[in-house]
């Protein structure tokens, strides 16, 4: 077993610390938050785990973790690796800081070449670059725009603090994967009652495209997703002369997160593959 470390005790320090119990290679052996009285701690300790309030500075002292994963914020993990950067750990961001090299799972496989700060990008970017990746690398794709739509019950202090962040970091990546210039990203919070599962739309201009090879494109890209995240799913596929709309939708498979909840449930299923692959590498000694 690995023994990991999780900084942040939010919504996605939570589902993480479920995800890293349920894992076959993967030992929470600590968990670091600010407060002493979260819901995260609290349910960390009742699984077992160690847990602290003194956040990053708990992972110096106990560590060093062959992986940390930082659940924190944008600001903080530019922090945290400074403070790790000459320590041998994985250190796998769920902000979207922009710090650390980029990772989706389906496109980059589980980490970019001698990368020790991985970065998830964002649960838009975990959803969309899939298939927009799988498009651009099958058709002459002129623009690409990503609409997500998260509950407001689910956007949590962090992700609210990293709009900015968030759009910013999505548009980069959707550039870096696609290779089309011309992106797009927006994030919608939605106040709707009851909660709107997690929902991503894909709008891509594709000079020529035909629906048959759009459809079959799409579905083979969103059957890679699946695999590691089961709820991940293509609610429809259009497409009107040069225009391409994707609609997908991701439902949470999660010990403590709603069903609603799919924007956290896939990054932090396509954090738990990286970790879990980088467990799985053999070590190699005097290299």
């Amino acid at each position: 077993m690995t023994e990991v470390a999780v900084i942040g005790t939010g919504a996605i320090g939570r589902d993480l610390v479920g995800k890293i119990h349920r894992s076959p290679v993967l030992d929470c052996a600590l968990v670091a938050g600010r407060n002493p009285e979260s819901e995260g701690l609290k349910h960390a300790a009742r699984l077992g785990y160690p847990t602290s309030a003194e956040g990053i500075d708990a992972v110096l002292a106990a560590g060093p973790f062959p992986i940390v994963f930082d659940a924190t914020n944008a600001l903080s993990h530019k922090e945290h690796w400074q403070l790790l950067k000459d320590v041998d750990t994985l250190l796998i961001d769920l902000t979207p800081s922009r710090v650390g090299d980029m990772v989706v799972p389906t496109v980059t496989g589980t980490r970019a070449p001698a990368a020790r700060d991985v970065s998830l990008i964002s649960c838009g970017g975990q959803a969309a670059i899939p298939v927009a990746h799988a498009l651009a690398g099958r058709f002459p794709v002129s623009y690409l725009e990503v609409v997500s739509t998260v509950a407001s019950r689910i956007a949590g202090r962090a992700t609210r603090l990293n709009l900015d962040e968030y759009v910013a970091t999505t548009q980069t990546a959707l550039t870096e994967f696609s290779g089309v210039r011309d992106t797009k990203a927006i994030l919608n919070i939605s106040p709707a009652v009851p909660p709107a599962t997690f929902r991503t739309a894909i709008h891509a201009v594709v000079p020529g495209a035909s629906a048959t090879e759009v459809r079959a494109v799409v579905a083979e890209a969103a059957e890679r997703v699946r695999a590691f995240a089961p709820g991940y799913r293509v609610l429809a596929c259009e497409v009107n002369g040069d225009r391409v709309v994707v609609s997908l939708e991701v439902a949470a498979d999660s010990d403590v997160l709603p069903r609603y909840a799919g924007n956290l449930d896939i990054i932090n299923s396509a954090a738990i593959l990286v970790a879990e692959q980088h467990a799985a590498r053999p070590v190699v000694v005097g290299g």
